[in-house]
């Protein structure tokens, strides 16, 4: 049969601690905001209207 290893207790720390550190925050609402486009949305919009 073959057996798989199991890790060590200390690499599995060092890479949940690994795991951790990569986490960052999420951007901020203007930065989600361009990424999506709603700017420019917003800005079509606004021209359909003072047509």
């Amino acid at each position: 049969m073959d057996q798989k290893k199991q890790p060590s207790k200390e690499s599995v720390r060092q890479w949940l601690q690994t795991q951790i550190a990569e986490r960052r925050p999420p951007p901020d609402a203007q930065q989600i905001r361009r990424e999506l486009g709603w700017e420019m949305l917003k800005l079509e919009h606004k021209d359909r209207t003072t047509r």
